[in-house]
């Protein structure tokens, strides 16, 4: 195995190890991921389209993703800054409102594709 490809699969160790270190150690992203498991049981009960499972799938990357750059953001900020300063708060709370940002995307994505399955129950 040649030396670039070897690189990429012993970067995948590290890929891995940042995902479990994020959904089980932050309380945040804990809380999303188990949030994310039950769409997956919703979307197994209620059958849901190939296409929404695809919406699905990257609404729920899409949030995880933004919660990992948050804090890393924000161990970045604690680390350099350790005490309150107003400019690091502010750089915190624009992070934290990329999450927002993705988990009303998200949010919106899943009332949409769960609307009519929950109607139907009603």
């Amino acid at each position: 195995m040649n030396k670039f490809v070897k690189g990429r699969v012993l970067s995948l160790k590290y890929v891995f190890k940042g995902m479990w270190l994020l959904i089980t150690g932050e309380p945040s992203a804990i809380v999303q991921t188990f949030i994310f498991l039950a769409f997956v049981a919703l979307g197994i009960y209620f059958g849901i389209s190939t296409t929404e499972w695809i919406v699905q799938t990257v609404c729920c990357g899409m949030i995880l993703t933004a919660e990992a750059l948050n804090t890393a953001v924000e161990k970045i900020c604690d680390y350099i800054q350790p005490n309150y300063d107003k400019r690091i708060g502010f750089i915190k709370d624009i992070s934290a409102g990329a999450v927002g940002f993705a988990a009303c995307s998200g949010g919106i994505a899943v009332i949409i594709i769960y609307y009519k399955y929950f109607a139907q129950i009603i």
